[in-house]
């Protein structure tokens, strides 16, 4: 890169981070005002009365606040990225507008084609970092991120029931207890039917189950015959092989858990449906849900890039211009381009499968991209 491309490439980025601590701060501080009772009384800081109502108190319960929100924010990053890309890229351009730093470039015979270069340097720069937050630090917290403000202090997801749920053979899978954390099983119920009446044709019981290798190994476990007029001795049963894993629970009881699957996540589990699924229906919802978890973000980040080319088509004046006036239309364009993206790659769309129409946002943003740089006058 050579000394312009530097020095805007040092400017944008500048304004990145300036934006991104900036609604990070400004996201922390408002929950903070707004919850700072159920901070200020959490079942966690009640659970230590030795803590007292001091000095103590207020340092534990800001220490509480920062573990419970610098999960959020990589999280929110993911979904900040974008806006901040414009955002940034505004200020920057109407930074060298204001100072004709973009009549020095076109004097000198430059196209102001050019000026996007290293913008774009540093947006693919920070979008590869997006991509690498997604499939390598986020899956990984993505336990701590079910937590709200009430479980603040707690470091684990909990213990809770699992409704009745059907796997892609079409069983119907109930526990009265799933620990989270640990993948554990309790009273494990599994009614496996008929698939031309779909009635009950037995019943398996065990006490507990913890996943090994691609399916529940049981303890205390028995199949039963529920067919009428068919008393069948008990079958002692030790394992049972299924879709829902530990992972594919934790999805069923957290939205925002199965948002952040990896790749390597979602298509291990994509395999395993394919491989022992019956009900297609069940599969189906299944693998739509998988495949906007995994392309969803690929779709995201190209159509955030096609936003930002878009916008920058505004700034990219000949000669000074009043920058607010450019900033009033670019924003509406550029907010409903990010609006579009994520619902495009978030919404189904009848009779389209999945892995096409969650680049429908990107089908549509590339060529108003292209038209609108073309219209540039350099």
């Amino acid at each position: 890169m050579n000394l312009l491309d530097r020095y805007i490439a040092r400017q944008y980025f500048i304004n990145i981070v300036t934006l991104l601590v900036l609604l990070s701060c400004f996201v922390v501080a408002a929950d903070f005002s707004i919850n700072l009772e159920k901070y200020w009384n959490s079942s966690f800081l009640n659970e230590h009365p030795d803590v007292g109502f001091g000095v103590r108190r207020a340092l534990i319960t800001t220490l509480l606040v920062v573990d419970l929100w610098w999960p959020r924010l990589l999280n929110l990053f993911n979904f900040m990225i974008g806006l901040v890309l414009v955002g940034a890229m505004g200020f920057t351009l109407t930074q060298l507008v204001r100072h004709r730093e973009l009549v020095a470039v076109l004097t000198s015979g430059q196209s102001l084609l050019r000026i996007a270069r290293p913008f774009m340097v540093v947006a693919i720069f920070m979008t590869i970092l997006q991509g690498l937050n997604q499939q390598l630090i986020t899956p990984r917290i993505a336990g701590r991120l079910t937590r709200d403000t009430n479980e603040i202090g707690k470091k684990d997801m909990g213990v809770a029931q699992v409704p009745l749920t059907l796997d892609v053979k079409g069983r119907r899978f109930y526990a009265t207890s799933f620990d989270a954390d640990n993948g554990t099983l309790k009273d494990l119920y599994v009614w496996d039917r008929d698939p031309q009446t779909s009635l009950v044709t037995r019943r398996l019981h065990a006490k507990s189950a913890v996943w090994n290798n691609g399916g529940w190994d049981l303890k205390d476990a028995v199949w039963e015959s529920r067919e009428s007029g068919l008393k069948a001795k008990p079958e002692v049963a030790t394992r049972f092989e299924t879709d829902l894993d530990p992972t594919m629970l934790r999805m069923k009881r957290y939205e925002v858990y199965g948002q952040n699957l990896s790749f390597s996540q979602a298509a291990q589990m994509l395999r395993r449906a394919d491989a022992m699924g019956t009900d297609q229906e069940v599969i189906r919802r299944n693998k739509d849900q998988l495949i906007r978890a995994s392309l969803g973000h690929i779709a995201s980040m190209v159509a955030n890039l096609l936003t930002l080319l878009i916008a920058m088509s505004f700034f990219l004046v000949r000669e000074p211009r009043n920058m607010a006036m450019q900033s009033l239309k670019a924003a509406p364009i550029g907010i409903g381009a990010i609006i579009a993206g994520v619902l495009g790659t978030s919404a189904g769309v009848p009779g389209m499968p999945t892995s096409i129409s969650v680049f429908i946002p990107v089908m549509v943003l590339a060529p108003i991209a292209i038209a609108m740089l073309t219209r540039i006058r350099t």
